[in-house]
């Protein structure tokens, strides 16, 4: 057996990390990269740290609410040495309003992207769902802002960090605009996102894995295939369209989806 697939199995290590992660989060501190302790690749490992962390969320009286779904890009992928995206979990104190705003001191270097959100009205248990049970099970969508913050010093992640890490996130934004999915067309809905004003990243549904249900369809069948499905009511936001920004104090982003709405917040 191997250095890193021993520590695959090691609770000391899993916990160890977690800690470090929850600690980090909560002083607002960076950490150095955690793959030198876990193993470069060991995408299992850091799965576990996640659930640990969710774990201890969920007990500490966190509600969860949905998932997100990471890596979409496949530049992205190809830049981190992988073939799929990743997801993280999403917790019900993370919603912040549409409109609304962000305080900057209580992250540690958070960035931000625009994104296609699903809600689900059913179930989806099966890990061999087919795209018409996802379709199905989607009961509308909506423009969304993801607000990304790695506890990993300078942003240098593999991985396994991010991973880790619930998939760098931090927080998400809901616009009050809803629609079916039956009007719609995920795959070229334009996105276009400003910062006061002025144009910082653009992109569409085709930038996310080729399409947002595609994304969402490897999320399903991931999930239920761990034993932890996606239920009724919960969110899940697909990827970003375009580029991530960084986000800074005391200015204001908005996502404008085509045919979908607009998704605004302030950092704070």
């Amino acid at each position: 057996m191997s250095k890193n697939e021993a520590k695959l199995t090691d609770a000391k290590t899993i916990v160890g990390i977690a800690d470090q992660l929850q600690k980090a989060e909560a002083d607002r501190k960076q950490v150095p990269p955690i793959v030198a302790d876990l193993g470069s690749g060991n995408v299992e490992a850091a799965y576990q740290v996640q659930a640990e962390l969710t774990r201890r969320r969920i007990a500490a009286g966190s509600r969860l609410v949905g998932r997100k779904i990471g890596l979409t890009s496949v530049a992205v992928q190809q830049q981190l040495g992988v073939s799929e995206p990743d997801f993280g979990a999403l917790f019900s104190e993370m919603e912040a309003e549409h409109g609304g705003q962000i305080e900057t001191a209580r992250l540690i270097q958070p960035r931000i992207e625009a994104e296609i959100a699903l809600v689900l009205d059913r179930d989806l248990e099966r890990a061999d769902a087919t795209m018409a049970e996802l379709m199905r099970a989607v009961a509308f969508v909506a423009p969304a802002l993801e607000i990304v913050d790695s506890r990993i010093a300078d942003w240098k992640i593999s991985i396994v960090d991010t991973i880790a890490d619930n998939g760098s996130s931090a927080r998400f934004v809901l616009g009050n605009t809803i629609r079916k999915l039956s009007d719609v067309d995920l795959l070229t809905s334009g996105m276009m996102m400003t910062r006061n004003g002025g144009v910082v990243s653009v992109g569409s549904g085709a930038a996310c894995l080729g399409h947002p249900l595609k994304a969402a369809l490897w999320l399903v069948r991931k999930l239920a295939s761990a034993g932890e499905p996606l239920r009724a009511g919960d969110v899940v936001l697909t990827g970003a369209l375009g580029p991530m920004v960084a986000g800074q104090k005391n200015e204001e982003y908005e996502a404008k989806i085509s045919d979908i709405g607009t998704v605004r917040v302030r950092f704070g």
